[in-house]
């Protein structure tokens, strides 16, 4: 069983770019291998619906997204409002299945490692539990340091293995502006973590060409299941 955790330090800063740049990637080069793609809890319309505008995936909705909730907030507010519960042993039953079908599952989290999944657990804690590995994602932008060091922290508090760093142009930037808002060498010394590279700003996400490309430039050495496409 090989899976991977898109984990970020925020909501909206590039885990959708990153899972969808993996997935593109493992379908140009790691044919017939099988992948799986989930987004085990979402609420609101939006990353499970990507995916099958990008990729002819054989999994159901139900696959990819076990927990669905109307409203685009925090799951255990959203499941109040639906007068439902966060029930993670559905989550758990269809991710084990998927695990054991597919050669790698590529599991895109909501919100930061701290977002809350219940009124007990975060996204942490479930990383944790279900002994997950975890990449995690951080915006080019200004705060970015903070956030990075916060959620490192947070990971190793609770025990989560992290595989690395990969830094995110949500909007235009230049090298200038990595430098100033996201220096490699000080985010790697603070958090001991290994940056495994910057996704440039896509103006077109849909791109598969574009996505292949992106995921070429990270190191996927350490990204990839060791020798499954080879």
């Amino acid at each position: 069983m090989s899976t991977l955790l898109i984990a970020g330090v925020d909501t909206e800063i590039g885990k959708t770019v990153l899972t969808t740049a993996l997935a593109a990637y493992w379908q140009a080069y790691c044919q017939p291998r099988r992948l799986g793609l989930m987004k085990p809890i979402q609420a609101g319309a939006g990353d499970r619906e990507h995916y099958r505008q990008l990729f002819d995936l054989d999994q159901s909705v139900e696959e990819i997204t076990p927990l669905f909730f109307e409203a685009p907030i925090a799951p255990p507010l959203a499941a109040e409002k639906e007068r439902r519960e966060v029930d993670l042993a559905v989550v758990w039953q269809t991710y084990d299945q998927l695990a054991k079908s597919r050669d790698w599952v590529l599991i895109e989290s909501l919100g930061g490692l701290g977002s809350p999944i219940t009124h007990e657990l975060t996204v942490a804690d479930l990383a944790a539990d279900w002994r997950l590995p975890v990449v995690l994602v951080t915006p080019v932008k200004l705060g970015a340091i903070a956030q990075t060091v916060a959620n490192v922290a947070l990971a190793r508090q609770v025990g989560v293995q992290l595989k690395g760093i990969v830094l995110n142009c949500v909007q235009p930037c230049s090298e200038v502006d990595i430098a100033n808002w996201t220096p490699m060498d000080l985010i790697q010394s603070l958090t001991q973590i290994p940056i495994l590279g910057v996704i440039p700003h896509l103006s077109d996400p849909t791109d598969l060409s574009k996505l292949v490309q992106v995921a070429s430039n990270l190191d996927m050495e350490r990204l990839l299941p060791k020798a499954v496409c080879s």
